[in-house]
C-alpha cells in the first residue's frame, strides 16, 4: 500500500505468521495478522505499528495484534500498568480472534477512537476502542473500552489480560470479591467490566484468559476501569458503551474548532489530534511524548523518559495549536507555564502536575524494547541550564497577545523579570537545544536569547509589558545579533556553526528563520550546508556526528521546510515536504521522535509532540499561514 495512504490512516498490510513470545500457557492457535509487513521483531512490534488512544490524562499504545502494550495509570508519567512495550514478560490487555485473520484499522474521522475491521474464514467483526471521556472532560477514573460487533457469520475472540509489575517495582495480584475481581498493581486498583457473553477460561494471580463469541448483529464489550489510591466507581456496561460514542463526538467537536483548510489537511488534523493526546487536562501541561525508554538507536545507551513537560516542547505545541485556533489549549498551557515559572523559576522541564523531575532511575531487570537498555524513569537533563527556554516562553506569550488576548499584571511582571534574566545571562554557556552534557556557546541558544528580547521589546512597545526596561532589552538584543554574526559565522563553510570554534553544523538553526532572524543570504547558505552534511533524502540528523549515532530527527525536516518556504524557496519547500510525508512509515499517522532513513523504521519515544507539531508548522507555512507576533493580518 502507498505510504501516502498510510498517512491517510488506512492500513491493510500483510502480516507474517510470527507470534510474540507469550508466557501464558493456554494453548491457542497460531495467528496470521494483516497489519504490518514486518510483524514482531524479536517479540516486539515496530514502533510505527502502534496506534495511540488517550483521555486527557493517560495514553495507551495498541499493537496490530490487538494488544494494549503500554498504559500508565492514572497519568502519562505514572509507572506503567501495561508494559509489554519494554518487556516481553510485561503486562498487556489483548483481544484477537482465534485462527488466521486479516484486518484493516483506522481512526474514525477527526477522532481518536480507533476501529479495526477483522475478517476470518468464519465471519467478520468490528473492534472499536476508546479511552473514554465526556464532553465535560476526562472521567475521574481511567476507562478503556473495547467493543466487538459481529457483522457476518460467527467469530470467536480470545481476551488475554496480564498485569504488569510497573517495571519490576510491584507484585500484582487479583482479589476476588462479591462484586467481581479487583486487580491490584501497587497503588492502582482496576476492575474488568464485560458483557455476559465473555466466558472465563483461566484465572491466575496475575492473569486472565477469556473467550467471546459473536455472531451477526450481536456484540460484546470488555472494559478496564482503574484508579489510584482511592475507591473505584464501577460503571455499567451500558454506560461505558455509550461513552465510546460520547468520546467520539467530543473528539470530533474539538477537531471541528480547528481553523485550517490548506494543503495536507488530513495530516494536519491527525497531528493536532495526536498532540491533543499529550495535553494533560488536569493542569494544562503538555508532555513531550507518551513513553519512556524507546531507543534512539538499535543499541544500548540512548533511551530517555519523555513523559514530562519541557518548556520548549510545550511552547512549540502551544504555538501550533494557536495557528489552528485552539485558543483554550494555548491559554491553559501558557497559564501552566507562567504559574510554575513564578513558583520555581525557569526550569528545563516539569512534571505534569508541576513537580520537579527526578534524576534518572534505571530498571535493570526490565529487558528494554528489543533488548535495548536502559529502561528509565526521570530525566537527568532536568537540572540543565538551557537558554532556549527564554525564546520559547516569549514566542508563546507574544503570539498569544497578538491574537487579541490579554496578560494579567502578575504575568506581565514575571515576563519582564524573565527578560531581565535573559539579558543578564545570554553570554553564559548552556546545554543547548539538544541537552548536551558539554556546555558551549551554542549558536541556536544565542538566537533564542535574541528572539526572547526581540519579543519582549515588541510587547513593551504595544503596552503588554512595562516600557521602562525595554531600552536595555533592545541594546542587549543588538549585542547578541552582533555576537552571532561575529563569532558563529564561518566564511569557509558559508554557514552558521554549531558553536564558535567547532566545525560542525546544527539542523535546529533552521528555526532562526521563523523566529525572525533577518539574515536571508547567510541563512540560505547555512541551510544548504546543513542539507549537504546532515541530510539523508528528506530527513535530517540533528547535528554533525549523529549520522552514525542515532536516527534522523523527524521535526528537523519540518523546520527545514518552513525555513525554505519563508526564505522564498517555495518550490523546494513543497518538494521536500511531499517527499518527507511520502517516506513516513506509520500505519496510523502516529509519529515517533526519529526514523532510520535506510529502513524506514521509527526510533525514539512516541507519540512525539515535536514531530507532530513540525508537520503542522510546515503545512501552515506552505499554506501561507505564518503566525508572526503582532501580525494581525
Amino acid at each position: 500500500m502507498a505510504r501516502r495512504d498510510c498517512l491517510a490512516i488506512a492500513a491493510a498490510c500483510q502480516l507474517s505468521m510470527i507470534e510474540r513470545e507469550a508466557p501464558m500457557t493456554h494453548d491457542l492457535p497460531a495467528l496470521a495478522r494483516e497489519l504490518s509487513p514486518a510483524g514482531p521483531l524479536d517479540g516486539f512490534w515496530p514502533i510505527e505499528d502502534y496506534a495511540a488512544l488517550g483521555d486527557g490524562r493517560c495514553v495507551a499504545l495498541l499493537a496490530p495484534d490487538g494488544s494494549v502494550d503500554w498504559l500508565c495509570v492514572p497519568n502519562i508519567d505514572s509507572p506503567p500498568m501495561f508494559d509489554r512495550l519494554l518487556h516481553r514478560a510485561g503486562g498487556f490487555f489483548q483481544i484477537r480472534p482465534v485462527g488466521a485473520y486479516k484486518a484493516t484499522r483506522r481512526y474514525r474521522e477527526d477522532s481518536n477512537v480507533l476501529e479495526t475491521l477483522i475478517e476470518t474464514e468464519t465471519g467478520s467483526a468490528r473492534l472499536t476502542e476508546s479511552l473514554n471521556s465526556t464532553f465535560a472532560g476526562r472521567l475521574p477514573w481511567t476507562e478503556f473500552a473495547r467493543r466487538i460487533e459481529g457483522l457476518t457469520g460467527r467469530m470467536t475472540f480470545i481476551v488475554r489480560f496480564r498485569l504488569g509489575t510497573r517495571c519490576g517495582t510491584v507484585a500484582p495480584w487479583i482479589q476476588t470479591t462479591q462484586n467481581g475481581n479487583i486487580f491490584h498493581v501497587g497503588s492502582v486498583l482496576a476492575h474488568m467490566v464485560h458483557t455476559p457473553n465473555m466466558r472465563i477460561l483461566r484465572e491466575e494471580d496475575e492473569a486472565i484468559e477469556a473467550e467471546i463469541v459473536v455472531g451477526e448483529k450481536t456484540h460484546a464489550l470488555v472494559a478496564l476501569v482503574a484508579t489510584e489510591n482511592e475507591p473505584l466507581a464501577v460503571p455499567s456496561v451500558e454506560e461505558i458503551d455509550g461513552r465510546i460514542e460520547t468520546s467520539d463526538e467530543a473528539w470530533r467537536s474539538w477537531a471541528n474548532t480547528l481553523h485550517y483548510d490548506g494543503p495536507y489537511r488530513e495530516q494536519v488534523r491527525r497531528s493536532a489530534l495526536a498532540l491533543k493526546l499529550l495535553l494533560y487536562s488536569s493542569s494544562g501541561a503538555i508532555a513531550a511524548a507518551a513513553t519512556t525508554s524507546l531507543p534512539e538507536r538499535l543499541k544500548d545507551g540512548k533511551n530517555w523518559d519523555y513523559r514530562y513537560a519541557w518548556i520548549r516542547d510545550a511552547a512549540y505545541v502551544a504555538n501550533a495549536f494557536l495557528r489552528l485556533g485552539a485558543v483554550a489549549e494555548v491559554k491553559a498551557a501558557l497559564a501552566w507555564l507562567v504559574h510554575h515559572l513564578g513558583e520555581s523559576g525557569p526550569m528545563v522541564m516539569y512534571g505534569l502536575s508541576g513537580q520537579s523531575v527526578d534524576d534518572e532511575i534505571v530498571y535493570d531487570e526490565v529487558e528494554g524494547y528489543r533488548g535495548i537498555k536502559p529502561v528509565v524513569s526521570g530525566n537527568r537533563a532536568a537540572g540543565q541550564h538551557q537558554h532556549g527556554i527564554y525564546g520559547d516562553i516569549f514566542e508563546t506569550a507574544a503570539l498569544f497577545v497578538s491574537r487579541g488576548n490579554l496578560l494579567d499584571q502578575k504575568t506581565a511582571v514575571l515576563l519582564a523579570d524573565l527578560a531581565d534574566r535573559c539579558a543578564d545571562h545570554w553570554r553564559q554557556k548552556d546545554a543547548g537545544i539538544w541537552e548536551l552534557t558539554e556546555d558551549q556557546h551554542y549558536t541556536m541558544s544565542k538566537i533564542s536569547c535574541w528572539q526572547a528580547l526581540d519579543r519582549a521589546c515588541q510587547m513593551a512597545e504595544r503596552g503588554h509589558l512595562a516600557k521602562d526596561r525595554a531600552p536595555r532589552w533592545a541594546r542587549e538584543k543588538e549585542r547578541i545579533l552582533e555576537w552571532i554574526d561575529r563569532e558563529c559565522w564561518c566564511d569557509r563553510r558559508k554557514a552558521y556553526l554549531f558553536y564558535p570554534g567547532s566545525d560542525g553544523l546544527d539542523a535546529s538553526i533552521a528555526l532562526a528563520v521563523p523566529f525572525g532572524l533577518d539574515r536571508r543570504d547567510r541563512m540560505l547558505s547555512t541551510l544548504r550546508a546543513i542539507r549537504e552534511e546532515l541530510g539523508h533524502g528528506p530527513f535530517l540528523f540533528r547535528y554533525t556526528g549523529m549520522r552514525e549515532e542515532e536516527g534522523a530527527f523527524l521535526a528537523c525536516s519540518c523546520w527545514m521546510v518552513e525555513a525554505l518556504y519563508l526564505l522564498g524557496e517555495k518550490d523546494e519547500a513543497e518538494r521536500l515536504y511531499a517527499s518527507f510525508l511520502e517516506r513516513l512509515p506509520s500505519n496510523t499517522g502516529i509519529m515517533a521522535e526519529m526514523i532510520n532513513p535506510e529502513t524506514g523504521m521509527y526510533l525514539g519515544n512516541t507519540p512525539q509532540g515535536l514531530s507532530h507539531l513540525g508537520v503542522i508548522h510546515a503545512a501552515c507555512a506552505l499554506a501561507g499561514n505564518r503566525m508572526k507576533a503582532f501580525d494581525l493580518s
